[in-house]
């Protein structure tokens, strides 16, 4: 089964959505199940999971909707207040809620780079194993520090990080981000999205040879078990479309075993987010 790890669904909002500028202009309108459906029937994908893009709980629900009334979205990662003293009464009320598999938090967003260690979020971050929730940890790569740090304290707790990281293609940043994702991929309980790549390039003039550097450093740190096949739709389509996004990853691990794969395309995802 072939299964997309990472995608959107909204219903455009100008202030809601301020984050989508000039330069993505082309992402300023609605995007909903039947739109993804359509892409996904053109390109043999089976499944995915919906990722919120909003931080309320009003998104959470939006996209738990979604997800009741359309099978092939097999999971939701939504968005609570980790940060609550009420939190785990948010985590109790969702909890008969199958399709919600786990939670994210615009990390990249926040001004303070040690986001991720201040204590009222981890100790949200320490409710959610205990729920059998994961956690998708988005943040650019002046954050890996953090990450690193923030990952050592919950060895139990299942995190994947999306879209690698962002390393600023377009600008050929590499050491820094490569030498932080190998260290932090030593922690077995760290998976990664091959996912959100094109949008860190040049939107007009990327090409697979200047990614695959990138692809191969997450290959080969977290291996073929803890890579995950993500196409980032829509925000995808600034830079590319669907089709040549999935041919970026399919192409490249062509000559890993079919068994691996297998997993990076989707088996990887079903068994992270028990779908």
């Amino acid at each position: 089964m072939t299964i997309d790890s990472h995608q959107h669904f909204w219903n455009y909002e100008p202030i809601k959505h301020e984050w989508i500028d000039e330069s993505m202009a082309v992402i300023r309108k609605d995007f909903t199940p039947s739109d993804l459906k359509l892409v996904y029937n053109q390109n043999n994908i089976d499944g995915c999971v919906a990722v919120q893009a909003d931080q309320t709980l009003e998104e959470t629900n939006f996209l738990l909707e979604l997800a009741a009334s359309n099978d092939f979205i097999k999971g939701v990662v939504g968005w609570a207040d980790l940060r609550s003293e009420n939190i785990e009464n948010t985590l109790d009320n969702y909890q008969d809620k199958d399709k919600l598999k786990g939670f994210r938090h615009v990390v990249q967003g926040e001004a303070d780079h040690n986001f991720l260690l201040r204590p009222n979020f981890t100790r949200g971050i320490s409710l959610l194993e205990k729920y059998n929730y994961t956690y998708d940890i988005l943040i650019f790569p002046h954050q890996l520090g953090a990450t690193l740090e923030f990952v050592k304290k919950f060895p139990n707790q299942k995190f994947v990080i999306d879209h690698i990281a962002k390393p600023y293609i377009k600008d050929g940043f590499f050491d820094g981000w490569a030498t932080m994702i190998k260290e932090i991929a030593t922690y077995e309980n760290v998976s990664c999205k091959l996912s959100g790549m094109i949008t860190e390039a040049d939107f007009k003039t990327w090409t697979e040879n200047q990614i695959h550097p990138y692809m191969e450093v997450v290959l080969n740190s977290f291996g073929a078990q803890r890579t995950l096949y993500g196409s980032d739709w829509p925000v995808c389509l600034v830079a590319g479309n669907y089709t040549r996004v999935k041919k970026l990853t399919t192409e490249f691990i062509a000559t890993l075993s079919t068994t691996e794969q297998q997993a990076i395309m989707g088996n990887n995802a079903i068994k992270f987010y028990n779908l």
